[in-house]
């Protein structure tokens, strides 16, 4: 009965965060949008949609499996520290780092990028930027994916509360939204924000290579990768590169991957 009611808890939680992001973004936006918006939202929630579909069909089953092991074997970080406050810890800046380290190869490495380059291509960004990816990249993403669950160690509830922080995070990260006085630079030093992740999203390839981190800030701070010196009214949004334009629409995106050069440097 506790466990259902936590679930639920979480689960309204949730909602209204969501709920607080969406309004909030459009009452104090972070950037000038350039496009219509209500296209530009569809093809996104159709590309999230798809997304989903993949994930429940194999990232979740997959992933839970392994978590299940993690905990009957006692394996990974986890199992290393211990089932305790200090492992679970341990287990979930393990999946956090993971992605970062995954986020990096998706700029660096040509093929990984030819899918990421769909999530980028967003003329403008907000919180339904965080749904543009292309289905194939929940697939090209899964034995990573497999990797962090396994080395972390991380138990299945562990990973769905790790999700759902990350879920959240992503949503808020995209999000157009201008944080009252310093709070965004208040919690850049904690959570990715906002104006951290507009400047990843920017045109400018030197912009473009900072601010990796998709939940836990601190991975750009160690790493020498955190950026705050970009006013947000000087970013272009977007990739710069020639095909850019016609991946825009929904049909040329889905078969950009197989259309266009793996460099950035080329498009």
């Amino acid at each position: 009965m506790a466990s259902r009611f936590l679930k639920l808890a979480g689960l309204a939680v949730g909602v209204a965060a969501v709920g607080v992001i969406l309004v909030s973004e459009r009452a104090k936006p972070l950037r000038k949008q350039t496009r219509e918006a209500a296209p530009r939202i569809a093809r996104n929630l159709a590309m999230g949609a798809s997304c989903q579909a993949v994930i429940m069909a194999s990232e979740a089953p997959l992933t839970q499996a392994v978590a299940r092991r993690n905990v009957a074997r006692g394996r990974g970080l986890r199992g290393t520290l211990g089932g305790g406050i200090l492992g679970r810890v341990a287990a979930f800046l393990a999946m956090d780092y993971g992605f970062y380290l995954w986020h990096v190869a998706t700029h660096k490495v040509p093929l990984l990028w030819r899918f990421h380059r769909v999530h980028h291509i967003d003329p403008d960004m907000d919180s339904s930027t965080a749904l543009r990816f292309h289905f194939l990249d929940m697939l090209v993403s899964l034995p990573w994916r497999l990797v962090q669950v396994r080395v972390s160690g991380i138990g299945p509830d562990a990973l769905k509360a790790w999700q759902g922080f990350f879920t959240l995070s992503v949503l808020f990260h995209h999000a157009n939204w201008r944080l009252p006085g310093n709070w965004d630079e208040r919690l850049s030093l904690l959570i990715t924000t906002p104006k951290m992740h507009g400047i990843h999203h920017s045109q400018d390839l030197s912009e473009m290579d900072s601010n990796w981190s998709s939940g836990i800030s601190l991975w750009d701070h160690v790493h020498g990768t955190f950026r705050d010196d970009v006013v947000q009214e000087d970013i272009t949004i977007g990739v710069d590169d020639p095909l850019a334009e016609r991946d825009v629409e929904l049909a040329p995106a889905l078969a950009a991957p197989f259309t266009v050069e793996g460099s950035r440097s080329e498009g």
